[in-house]
């Protein structure tokens, strides 16, 4: 699937729905409780949650695999992970400020 910057999208196995923040300039394989994401206007499909696959998302935090050049940011929480293909994405970590001594 090809990814774009601001585009929504849903789980159809849980009820995650994701923003694409930083899309690849190639198609990826874009996964959420095993099952391909699709866009957010597509309410059709609902599959079972993957045993695999249940680690959860959090609202309002972002994931991201900087080699492949993705990040999410989850918009509504759900039961599925994030992956690429079979490859979890990791939570985003904040940045460390530097002091103000």
């Amino acid at each position: 699937m090809q990814l774009k910057v601001g585009e929504k999208l849903r789980s159809t196995a849980c009820t995650t729905e994701m923003i694409v923040v930083r899309a690849p300039g190639t198609d990826v394989d874009l996964r959420c409780g095993g099952h391909p994401v699709v866009p957010g206007a597509d309410k059709d499909t609902k599959n079972e949650l993957a045993a695999d696959a249940s680690g959860g998302t959090q609202t309002g935090k972002r994931y991201a695999d900087d080699e492949i050049g993705i990040e999410i940011l989850v918009t509504k929480a759900g039961q599925g992970n994030l992956a690429i293909g079979g490859a979890p994405l990791e939570l985003k970590q904040a940045k460390a400020l530097p002091s103000s001594d």
